[in-house]
């Protein structure tokens, strides 16, 4: 692996734009029952206030295109040209390489860098204890066994599914805090079982940006954060 690049952040969408439409028109859904009074109620279980709740789920719409480059590794294929790739359902976006002949490693901001934060604030808060670290365990175990290569963009994940086995995890181990611990279970296995875990097969798959917590893996990280919410307000 070289040096970290010298280029500033890069910006394209993890996947293509009807999909980011879907997350926008998802993200107007929670609006409107916000002004119900719903996600009011879920926010201020999970121990933030509504505006610094939306801050985050806004961070992480507005962020997603922001990729932040941290290292470059020479790739084992050639690199594929931009074009659009689909795979598990999803129309994913191969973006422009940012140095000839080298595969970029970057964070996202949207879908790696906002969700740490909160996982953070929530670990931290919420005094989350083993718990929340069983619920991990079996977040990063499956969708470590999900995650399927996609030539040209990275690692992805079946979208809804792991927030789906985070909610379950969470709702079996959590306690009292079963938000939260959806959330950061659903998160922190994203990104370890998905990106982390398979940083060693980047370099086979011919993609000029490898994007942690970007790619195939940030609608899962949304859809979490969404997910969380929602059974907060429960």
């Amino acid at each position: 692996m070289s040096q970290a690049p010298t280029a500033g952040p890069s910006l394209h969408p993890p996947l293509s734009w009807p999909y980011m439409g879907l997350l926008g028109a998802l993200l107007l859904l929670l609006l409107g029952l916000l002004q119900a009074g719903v996600v009011g109620v879920a926010y201020d279980r999970l121990g933030l206030s509504p505006g610094l709740g939306w801050g985050f789920l806004l961070l992480s719409i507005a962020g997603s295109g922001i990729n932040i480059p941290v290292a470059a590794i020479e790739p084992r294929t050639a690199l594929r040209p931009p074009q659009v790739v689909r795979r598990l359902g999803v129309a994913y976006a191969v973006p422009r390489a940012w140095r000839a002949g080298q595969t970029v490693i970057a964070v996202n901001l949207g879908g790696a860098v906002a969700p740490l934060l909160l996982c953070l604030y929530l670990t931290v808060h919420d005094n989350l204890g083993p718990s929340v670290l069983l619920a991990l365990a079996a977040v990063v175990l499956y969708v470590h066994l999900v995650a399927r290569p996609v030539t040209g963009v990275g690692i992805a994940v079946p979208g809804l599914l792991p927030p789906l086995i985070a909610a379950g995890a969470a709702l079996l181990l959590g306690g009292p805090h079963v938000p939260a611990v959806a959330y950061v279970a659903g998160v922190l296995g994203c990104l370890v079982g998905a990106d982390l875990m398979n940083l060693g097969r980047v370099a086979d798959l011919g993609a000029p940006v490898a994007s942690i917590g970007g790619a195939g893996t940030f609608d899962g990280i949304f859809l979490t954060g969404v997910m969380a919410v929602l059974i907060a307000g429960l």
